[in-house]
């Protein structure tokens, strides 16, 4: 396992969920950890918890949804960081009104610009700074709904997921001869404020069982604490008690059981 102390690591989504999970970690494991997202307020609040907790951090907010100023961004990193090691592409929306009865067409184009072509966007401005060091490594968040279709996510959101999981994978075909690795994370439900935009939100005692975001960010720093001649593709993350599962069986259970009754 490398250190990673001193590493330059990009946070996308970095005020909340998974974005601040996998920045405090980044941070305690030794990374200079910059933050970026549409809202300064609660990048403050997380950059703010993490230089208490003797961490390194940098706020920079940005709407991501906007190529020019994904571009500047990461121009400005290199700028006054001179590299940038770890892109972690976390960003991602979604809405309650998610369906295909209900869904408009600004609807589907938040869903897209938020989850697909933001992380595009960031993959594409820090390759170049990548191929230049030689070295890199991105790690984006998918989704369980971007390896298994299901009701829950909504289409255009699983869609923009499956497209994330493809694209780290392009990553890999067309740049592993720059020394550059990407890994796409799937995970199943991660008690986020994603999930209060569900309909009904989730209760309390629901989102105490899922993944928690600490959890994830333990995982990103796993994955940034490889050396660099390994790559690790894909990774799947559920919680214990997975609820897909777990209605799968119930299902099952009813239909052997209708099965036997009809025999009787």
């Amino acid at each position: 396992m490398r250190d990673i102390t001193g590493l330059v690591a990009w946070v996308t989504g970095g005020g909340t969920g998974i974005g601040e999970g996998a920045a405090a970690a980044l941070a305690k494991a030794g990374a200079i950890v910059v933050i970026t997202g549409r809202r300064e307020a609660p990048l403050q609040e997380v950059a703010a918890r993490i230089t208490a907790d003797g961490g390194k951090v940098d706020v920079k907010p940005a709407d991501l949804t906007d190529w020019t100023t994904v571009e500047a961004t990461a121009e400005t990193l290199r700028r006054e960081h001179g590299r940038i090691d770890i892109l972690f592409n976390n960003a991602g929306v979604n809405i309650p009104d998610r369906n295909w009865a209900v869904l408009s067409p600004e609807s589907i184009e938040t869903l897209i610009d938020g989850n697909l072509k933001s992380a595009a966007y960031c993959t594409r401005a820090v390759l170049p700074i990548m191929r230049e060091q030689g070295d890199g490594q991105l790690i984006h968040t998918a989704s369980w709904a971007g390896r298994f279709i299901g009701p829950t996510s909504g289409p255009i959101y699983t869609a923009a997921k499956h497209g994330v999981v493809a694209m780290s994978h392009t990553i890999n075909l067309e740049e592993c001869e720059n020394g550059i690795r990407s890994t796409v994370i799937s995970p199943g439900e991660v008690a986020t404020p994603l999930m209060a935009k569900r309909n009904p939100p989730e209760p309390p005692e629901v989102m105490a069982r899922m993944v928690q975001p600490e959890d994830m960010g333990n995982i990103v720093v796993f994955l940034a604490r490889q050396p660099p001649h390994v790559c690790i593709n894909e990774m799947l993350v559920a919680p214990t008690y997975n609820r897909g599962y777990i209605a799968q069986m119930k299902g099952r259970k009813a239909q052997q059981d209708a099965v036997r009754k009809a025999g009787a």
